[in-house]
Order: structure tokens, then C-alpha cells, then sequence
């Protein structure tokens, strides 16, 4: 089960966080399981695959600003990476990063079930 404590544990720093959502610990909650929940439909895998690099980035741009604001901070690096790449159209293992996105997700996701 998803909770403070929990993002606690994972070092994210739910203060932040929580304070960006009005101090509303349950929508801060919310919003971090309906982020999750995003990253793991996996759409950003069909863009890149279909090489659809705009839609690919305005995926990932809309990952980085959700995981900047509720402060998931793991997962922040690489989407932060990617983001930035796929803007540029910059060659690189956008699949990687795509894949370390996903590992870092897999712990949160694990809290979710």
C-alpha cells in the first residue's frame, strides 16, 4: 500500500511534495499513484517505437514535471535525461533511459498492488 511512510523509506521527500499539493497529504497520494500508474501504461515505449520522437517527448516532458513536483526524485534523473534529449532530437539510448525510467518506477509500482 502506497503511503507517506513508505516514500519515506525511499528517500523522497514527501514534505516537499505534499506542500506543492496545498498540504493535502491524500491528493499527494493520489497524484503519485496516478503517476505512476502513467509511466507504467507505457506509452513512451509505442512512441519510440513507432520513432514518433515529438510525441515521445511531450510524454517524457509531462513525466518530468509530474515527478519534479511530488519530488519522486529517482525517477526524476533519468526522465530528466531523456526529456532533454528527445527536445534536441539529440542521437542516444533513449530505450535505456526509457528502461531505467521503468526500474525506477517498478518500486513505486510495487507499493501500489
Amino acid at each position: 500500500m502506497l503511503t507517506i511512510e513508505k516514500l519515506k523509506e525511499l528517500g523522497i521527500d514527501v514534505d516537499k511534495g505534499i506542500s506543492r499539493c496545498g498540504n493535502n497529504e491524500a491528493l499527494y497520494l493520489r497524484l503519485v499513484k496516478i503517476c505512476i500508474q502513467e509511466i507504467s501504461a507505457d506509452a513512451l515505449h509505442t512512441a519510440l517505437q513507432d520513432k514518433d520522437l515529438d510525441r515521445a517527448f511531450d510524454i517524457a516532458h509531462k513525466w518530468k514535471g509530474g515527478v519534479s513536483n511530488l519530488a519522486l526524485h529517482p525517477i526524476f534523473a533519468p526522465v530528466c535525461e531523456l526529456t532533454e534529449l528527445l527536445r534536441n532530437k539529440a542521437p542516444g539510448d533513449y530505450e535505456k533511459l526509457h528502461g531505467d525510467i521503468l526500474k525506477e518506477t517498478e518500486v513505486f509500482a510495487a507499493l501500489l498492488e
